[in-house]
């Protein structure tokens, strides 16, 4: 067979779809695709009737122009393809456009397209472009096709007897081989192929399935230095910053992970996943201005996109809330109306679902209440009452939030109570437990937490160091933010029993410490303060007996 008509023969077999939002472009398209000899080509002229089309239509080969006028973009569009996934790893998708600017190729590099063809576009340009992939797809076709079954030790057995009749592709079945292994748990197998690889050669994806590895297998040092060391040499190499960011939070270092992701989003700002885990990484951090920046880039990347939540408007919302509770940043007016901007627009996109409503309405009303409306949160309140009451089943994240609510506008009992019937329903969910706890430690806003947090820290250097007068200063200056957190006033009571036994001349440190402990009158036993709540109240009864 010629060159030539095995090339025809080759294209012939495919199907292809063409999506470009200009008609001319799309027929100049499938004119040439034509020349190289395909005849199976559909031409689309949006995001949504091209991913219509592949739900119902199998395709060998996208053709996408990224810019694709109103609604989705080109990198959406593969990015909805491979969520849902449309696209079987044998299909061929390359991105088409005009724009190369650095933002573009990285946030589309992101979901891993097979190519880039940068227009103009000519016949030949095309065809050795198309060539060299159908070629590639045609020798891995077997492997794929065990892939998308999900049947990974057939794809293992079919990638290791290609390698040595197969070296062309060798690096491709190495990667693949590696990720396979991986896939299936078999750490030491995984761990092989990629040092074998690495013993040869420094490659960017052998260095980052190490670094997997050692994270699977809880060496998290070795991997956080692996991962550091592969950025260093590829700063646009953005799987690593993604693994790196979540090894450094196994390790609990959490300021560091949000370093890391702050980077990789300067990098590529429109990966709207990263972005979220930005923002989940600020807020643990108390940093919730780095946090409702996050959560506002991911707001808007959600606009077309198949990630798009009512959670990610909610958690802006919030964000906005906590800082409209900061009168010494000078903007709390302008966080409030954009919170009440967010929630409003919230309520409308996603007003199909029950939920959001409810969610809505509880944030309005702290950030009413907290910009002086008092009786416009006094009518969002009644109307949340009426609402809770007559449904004891809402969801225990609703709940939370509502609690928060409560204790916002100064209804600290019903918040309590609120929180006690909770944790007796999920009394075998620690996780939720913990969250409660916090709430009832610490009911306020992320400000007074970071000063609450300093200050014990404080009291906590001064005991270590036998300084008890500034032990106990410390703790009592924290408790006037947050009086009822449990381990600080466990603190306090803890500091005044030593400095009573250090001279019990004087019955005061004793009456405080009575004090205190009274306020924790009521502690359910599921609290891990409980047993020290206990013992520090029967060490106060013998010194009192």
């Amino acid at each position: 067979m010629s060159e030539s008509s095995y090339r025809g023969d080759a294209f012939h077999k495919l199907t292809y779809l063409v999506i470009d939002d200009f008609e001319n472009f799309r027929l100049s398209l499938r004119q040439m695709l034509r020349a190289c000899g395909a005849d199976r080509i559909e031409l689309v002229g949006n995001a949504e009737q091209a991913i219509k089309y592949c739900t119902y239509n199998h395709v060998d080969v996208v053709l996408c122009d990224y810019n694709l006028g109103e609604g989705k973009n080109g990198q959406q569009v593969l990015e909805e393809l491979r969520h849902k996934n449309l696209l079987r790893r044998s299909s061929l998708f390359l991105m088409v456009t005009a724009e190369t600017s650095k933002q573009m190729v990285m946030g589309a590099r992101e979901n891993q397209p097979d190519g880039y063809l940068t227009k103009p576009i000519n016949r030949a340009l095309l065809e050795q472009r198309l060539i060299t992939l159908i070629d590639q797809r045609k020798a891995l076709l077997p492997i794929n096709r065990e892939i998308d079954r999900e049947n990974y030790p057939e794809a293992i057995s079919l990638c290791l007897q290609a390698l040595p009749r197969n070296p062309r592709h060798k690096t491709w079945l190495l990667k693949t081989l590696g990720d396979l292994y991986f896939r299936l748990g078999d750490l030491s197998h995984a761990a092989k192929v990629f040092d074998d690889v690495l013993q040869q050669r420094e490659l960017s994806w052998a260095r980052l399935g190490r670094s997997q590895v050692l994270l699977a297998n809880r060496s998290h040092d070795q991997a956080v230095a692996n991962l550091k060391q592969l950025i260093d040499t590829h700063p646009d190499y953005m799987e690593a910053y993604d693994l790196l960011a979540d090894g450094l939070r196994q390790q609990g270092k959490l300021s560091e992970a949000q370093r890391v992701l702050e980077q990789a989003t300067v990098q590529s700002p429109n990966a709207l996943l990263r972005q979220k885990q930005l923002a989940e990484v600020a807020e643990a951090n108390q940093d919730i201005g780095t946090a409702a920046d996050a959560w506002r880039r991911t707001v808007s990347l959600g606009t077309h996109s198949i990630h798009d939540s009512a959670d990610h408007y909610l958690a802006l919302g919030q964000s906005l809330s906590e800082l409209s509770e900061d009168e010494d940043s000078g903007q709390s007016v302008e966080h409030a109306t954009e919170a009440l901007e967010i929630l409003g627009s919230m309520e409308k996109r996603f007003a199909d679902q029950p939920a959001v409503s409810l969610r809505s309405r509880i944030v309005q009303c702290r950030v009413l209440f907290g910009q002086g409306q008092h009786r416009e949160a006094e009518a969002l309140q009644s109307s949340l009452k009426a609402e809770f009451d007559s449904n004891p089943l809402i969801d225990p994240d609703i709940s939370l939030d509502y609690a928060k609510t409560l204790f916002r506008i100064g209804s600290d009992g019903d918040a309590k109570d609120l929180l006690g019937r909770l944790a007796e329903e999920h009394s075998n969910e620690a996780e939720l437990l913990k969250r409660i706890e916090a709430l009832l430690d610490e009911p306020v806003g992320f400000r007074q937490k970071l000063k609450a947090r300093n200050l014990t820290r404080d009291g906590i250097k001064a005991f270590e160091a036998g300084d008890l007068a500034a032990a106990a200063a410390a703790f009592t200056e924290a408790l006037a933010v947050v009086p009822n957190h449990t381990s600080v006033n466990l603190n306090l009571v803890q500091v005044l029993l030593k400095i009573y036994e250090a001279d019990p001349t004087s019955r005061e440190p004793l009456e405080q410490c009575r004090a205190r402990l009274d306020r924790l009158q009521g502690l359910p036993e599921q609290h891990r303060q409980h047993r020290r709540y206990i013992a520090l109240s029967q060490k106060l009864k013998g010194l009192t007996a």
